[in-house]
This record gives C-alpha cells, structure tokens and sequence, in this order.
C-alpha cells in the first residue's frame, strides 16, 4: 500500500493567486509579501516569518480580551459542537442564545431588553435601519386594531387615521462615521469615498456635523459647539419632514475621523430631540461596546438613552462572527401582538456555537475585571500618549477609554492638515509599512483628516503603553523630517 504525503501548501503564492482581502490594493503585493499572522498572545500577535507585533489595534478595535484565551473559548466551542452544532431561531429558540439575549439584557443600561442576533457589525446596522423603519408601521397598526375595537368611543381617532401618515423610511447619521458595508449600513455611512462606487444609494439618508472640535473656530466655547451641532440636527430633521424620520443612528464616540468625543450636554440634546420629533435613536456600539470605553456599553458612559444599540467585535472579542440589535421594551411592544412579526431573518443569527463563544468572553470579562482595568488605566494611557504631543507632527491626541487618535498636521500653530497628494505620501508611503516594520500594527487613516488611530486589546498595561509610545515617536520623527523635506 502507498500514501502520497500532501504537498505543502505555499501559503504565499496561494494568498496573491487566490485570497481576496478587504479594503486592500491588491496590486501593492504584486512584488511585495502578504503579511501573513500565523498565531498571538496577550496583546501581540506573530507573522510566518516568527516576527512579533504589538497589536495596537486589536485586530479590528475588536480582540478586546487579548488573544490569549483561545483554548478556553474554544473549549465552549467544542462541548457546544458536541451538545448542538447549529439551529436557528426563526420560530424557534436555543439555551445559548435565551442565555445569550439575557446576559445582554442585564448588561446593557436601561430597559433595553430585547436582542436581535445577527453575524456581525454591518447585518447589526442593516438590521437597525430595518427594525426603526417596520416599528412605525406595526406602531400604527396595533393601534389601529385597538380603536377598531372600540369604534364607538374612540371615533375622532379613528378617522385621523383614515389619512394615511406618510412612511418613515429616512435615516440620519453622521459626516465621515464609518457604520459598515452591506447597502443599507454603507447608505448610513457619511464617508463619501466608501458611498461613492455604489452609488445610487438607499435614500433617503443625511448626514449632519460629527463631533470634532479640533478645526472649530478657536474662540468657541463648549456649550457653542453643542448648540451648533444640536441646530444642525434638528434643521436636518425639518428639511427631511420629522414625519417621514425613522432613525438618528450615531456612535458614542465617532471611529471615523478619528476617535470624536461628544461634547458636555450633546447627548442629552440629540435625546430630547429624537423624543420631541419621535424619532428613534440608535447608537451603534460595534466598536465601543464591550469595553473599550471602560463601560459595558457606551450608553451608559454618556448617558445617551438609545432606543436601540447595535453591538458585534467585542461581544465575543472576535474570536466568533457574531452581532446584534439590542432593543428597549418600547421598540418590541409592537411586535408582540399575535398576528406581528418583524419581517427579518438571518440563517447564523444566534448560532449556538457564536452565542456559547461570546457566552465565555463575556464571562472571561467578568472574571478578569476587563472593564475596571480600562477604567483604572484609561488615564495613564492618555498621559503616556500625550508625550507625542510634544511631536510637530502631532496636532491632537483625542479619545476615551482604549480607544484614541492622533492627528497629524502639516503645521502645528495653524492646525493646517495635508494635502491628498501629502497624505498618500505620508500614510501609504511612508507611516503604514514603517510602522509595521517596527512591530507596531495601529491605523494609519484619512478618510477625514490623517490621523493614527489607537485601540488595543484591553488588556494592555503600562508596559505596552510604553512600547505604543516608544515605537510611535521614532516613526513619527522620521515621518516629519520626511515631509519637510
């Protein structure tokens, strides 16, 4: 008897002749090696060559919980391939996603009680926008059947409702906020580059200031900004007709852009808003979720209120594809009458494998004291960070919790930024590879103005803060004598 011993795959030439990866120029690997991560620990991750880096960007601001728990994590995976490897949840349940919905429910603040599972952060935004647009309607028909019941003493109501209010089917969201890519998540995002190759888009969708106050007039006072940013709002929702709005759909703090935080008083604005125009406010927490602004969820860092939040990335630290749309009683109210049914539905929505993963991170957070070692160090991180202020490269360091940016600037009294020319030059020319090249991974951006954006695993230290710094004032020196050549 012969055995033929399979021939070893090359994984090099295999990756440029068959693997398609995300947001990438292809074409940059024509004479160039894919990295390719081959294992991690802690906050580090190692390539196939054996070299080392840390990931100061956890993964996708997703790894929260560091990747050192893969074999306890994956033993939850085994016992519940063992136990029940899939079923679904259209029209039926499981123990791990009842354990799932309701571990969520007792995390998130508030009354928001009821979760929607779905496969990742982009299905959690579409499934929002989905959600907003068919509550209205269910809304208006519960209580239609209500005063069909009591046609005699409820008529005035009655005939109101003979004329039929125009849908709410529009969306508001933000300038450059990123908030995914299926079409309706990408119509959300106000990110031109990313809308523009698919465009015609979902209408209708407007995007209003975002929170950066680094480019405001120098004079403007706090409580200004917030006033300008809550007048732009509401002039958005009278232009569209308050009537035909079915969501306001923001981060906590903004990715895109770099790491905006809101200013004093804008949450309780955009929510006296929404209440006052009834319109439902949804804060998209796939990033901030979980962590990585010291809270369980952002909401409850800035008091925000949401009707709905979208969560991913961090409910399982990504070691499970797995996301959701965790709802206030409100929201679900209409849709439990006998004859509702919110018309959505996702094959791997709730998949017992992804909820008993993200079932043991959360639990792994819980033991480990994850949040309260953000909360403990968030301050230590900023200060460590704030050393690169001292840069002329570096115009502002902003952020909360593990999750900051750095803008860069071409002149530092002026705050003037870089040309499209200068910014391909410095980020994909220079920053991007020589960065990788010292062993740190972090993002090097310009969707907005260019900035590195900073968000380890939560489990980082001062040691890592440290070596984040160390390896970011090299780079960044060398980056400056560059552009000023």
């Amino acid at each position: 008897m012969t055995t033929t011993t399979p021939i070893p795959l090359d994984l090099q030439k295999a990756a440029k002749d068959h693997l398609w990866m995300h947001f990438t120029r292809m074409g940059g690997f024509a004479a160039a090696d894919v990295p390719i991560i081959v294992r991690g620990e802690g906050c580090y991750v190692e390539d196939s060559h054996g070299k080392r880096y840390l990931d100061a960007l956890a993964g996708l601001f997703s790894v929260n919980v560091g990747y050192s728990f893969g074999e306890e994590i994956g033993q939850a995976a085994l016992e519940q391939m063992r136990e029940l490897p899939f079923y679904t949840n259209w029209t039926y349940a499981h123990p791990r996603a009842i354990e799932l919905a309701a571990e969520l429910a007792s995390l998130a603040p508030g009354d928001l009680n009821r979760v929607f599972f779905c496969s990742g952060g982009s299905e959690a935004v579409e499934s929002a926008w989905k959600l907003a647009r068919q509550y209205y309607l269910a809304r208006s028909q519960r209580k239609m059947q209500m005063v069909l019941a009591e046609p005699e003493t409820r008529h005035d109501e009655l005939v109101a409702m003979m004329h039929t209010p125009p849908r709410r089917y529009k969306a508001i969201g933000r300038h450059l906020a990123y908030h995914g890519t299926t079409l309706g998540a990408l119509s959300i995002n106000g990110i031109p580059g990313i809308r523009a190759p698919f465009e015609p888009l979902i209408p209708e969708v407007r995007h209003v200031s975002n929170t950066n106050s680094y480019h405001r007039p120098s004079d403007e006072t706090e409580t200004e900004f917030t006033r300008f940013l809550l007048n732009d709002l509401e002039a958005a929702i009278l232009a569209m007709g308050p009537e035909t709005v079915c969501l306001v759909h923001m981060e906590p703090v903004q990715n895109a852009g770099g790491s905006f935080t809101p200013p004093e008083g804008y949450w309780r604005g955009v929510r006296e808003i929404c209440d006052r125009y009834d319109i439902l406010l949804s804060a998209d927490e796939v990033i901030t979720g979980f962590g990585r602004l010291g809270y369980w969820f952002g909401s409850e860092r800035y008091d925000i209120r949401p009707d709905i939040i979208t969560a991913a990335k961090g409910l399982s630290s990504s070691y499970a594809a797995i996301g959701g749309v965790i709802a206030t009683d409100k929201v679900i109210e209409p849709f439990l009458d006998a004859t509702s049914m919110f018309s959505h539905g996702i094959t791997f929505g709730g998949h017992p494998v992804m909820c008993a993963i993200a079932l043991k991170n959360i639990e792994i957070m819980k033991r480990e004291q994850i949040i309260e070692h953000v909360r403990d160090n968030e301050q230590a991180f900023r200060a460590t960070l704030a050393q690169l202020l001292d840069l002329p490269i570096v115009g502002d360091l902003r952020g909360a919790g593990y999750f900051y940016a750095l803008e860069l600037v071409k002149d530092k009294d002026t705050r003037e930024t870089f040309s499209s020319d200068e910014c391909e030059k410095l980020l994909r020319g220079f920053l991007s590879n020589a960065l990788f090249e010292a062993g740190l991974i972090c993002r090097a951006d310009d969707r907005g103005d260019p900035v590195l954006q900073i968000s380890p695993p939560l489990v980082a230290g001062q040691a890592e803060f440290d070596e984040i710094v160390g390896i970011l004032g090299e780079v960044l020196t060398e980056a400056a004598s560059l552009m000023r050549s």
